[in-house]
C-alpha cells in the first residue's frame, strides 16, 4: 500500500487507487498519515478537523471516522488495519507501506547533495523527480488545526526551494535561454522570492538581454520597496553590479 498526500489524497492498493469523499474524514487520514509512527491525541485530531470550536458531538464523530478509516486501509484478507489506538490518541503504523513525502524529501536531500558537489545532471533528475510527485492543491489548503497548516507550510517552502536549485543545476549546465520563460514566470508567481530574480537576471544576461536583465532587478527593487519596505539582498545587488560592469565573469562559473 502506498499513501499520497502531496496533493489530493490517495491511498493505491496494487492497481487501486481509494479516495475519500468525505472531507472530514479526509482531514483526519491526512494528519494521521503527517504525524505516521507518531501517536496524535484525540483533541488534536478534534482540533485538525473542526478548529477551535467544535461541536458536542465531536468525540462521537471521530470515534465513526476512525472506524471508516480502519475499514478503508484494513488489508486484504486480514482483519488488521495500520490505525491502532495508542492513549491518549490514535497512531497510523507505516510499516512497509509506502509515502510519497517520503519520497519527495529523499530526493530533495539527494538533490541538494549533487548540486554540491557539482553533479549538475543528477541534480536536474532528482530535483525533477522530487516535483513531479507533487500533483496539486494540497488538503492542507482548507485544514484548521496546526498539524496540516504547518505540513502546508513546510512542503510549499521545500517545493519553492526544489524549484530553486532546479534553475541552479540548469543554469550550470548553461541552459541559459531554454530558463528564460519559466523564470519569468516564476519571478511574477513568487514576487518576494528574490533567488527567482536573481536567476532570471542571470539566464537574460548570458542570453545577450542585458538590457532585460537590468529591468527584471529594477521591478523586483520596487516590488520589495512598496510591499516589504526593504531593499533587494545582497546576492541580487551582487548580480545588478557584475551586469552594470560587464566584467565577464557573470558568464560562467559558480551561478550561487
Amino acid at each position: 500500500m502506498r499513501y499520497e498526500i502531496l496533493g489530493p489524497l490517495r491511498v493505491v492498493d496494487g492497481k487501486n487507487a481509494k479516495t475519500i469523499r468525505a472531507q472530514k474524514v479526509e482531514i483526519l487520514l491526512v494528519a494521521l498519515v503527517v504525524r505516521a509512527d507518531q501517536v496524535v491525541s484525540t483533541d488534536q485530531l478534534i482540533r485538525e478537523i473542526w478548529g477551535e470550536e467544535p461541536p458536542r458531538s465531536a468525540t462521537a464523530s471521530l470515534y465513526v471516522y476512525i472506524s471508516q478509516i480502519r475499514k478503508l486501509l484494513r488489508h486484504t484478507g486480514t482483519a488488521d488495519s495500520p490505525v491502532l489506538t495508542r492513549p491518549p490518541g490514535y497512531m497510523l503504523t507505516l510499516g512497509p507501506d509506502g509515502l510519497d513525502l517520503h519520497d519527495f524529501t529523499r530526493l530533495l536531500k539527494e538533490g541538494r547533495d549533487h548540486l554540491r558537489s557539482r553533479r549538475y545532471e543528477a541534480a536536474v533528475r532528482a530535483f525533477e523527480d522530487a516535483l513531479a510527485l507533487c500533483r496539486g492543491p494540497l488538503l492542507a489548503d482548507i485544514a484548521r488545526g496546526p498539524i496540516l497548516q504547518g505540513f502546508r507550510t513546510w512542503l510549499n517552502e521545500a517545493q519553492l526551494e526544489c524549484q530553486e536549485s532546479l534553475m541552479d543545476a540548469h543554469l550550470a549546465l548553461g541552459r541559459h535561454r531554454e530558463l528564460v520563460s519559466d523564470l519569468y514566470l516564476l519571478s511574477t508567481e513568487h514576487p518576494m522570492r528574490e533567488a527567482f530574480h536573481r536567476q532570471l537576471m542571470l539566464a537574460l544576461h548570458r542570453s545577450g538581454s542585458r538590457g532585460d536583465a537590468l529591468l527584471v532587478y529594477q521591478r523586483a527593487r520596487r516590488t520589495l520597496r512598496d510591499e516589504l519596505g526593504v531593499e533587494p539582498g545582497s546576492a541580487l545587488r551582487d548580480i545588478q553590479r557584475v551586469i552594470l560592469t560587464d566584467d565577464g565573469s557573470v558568464g560562467s562559473g559558480s551561478v550561487r
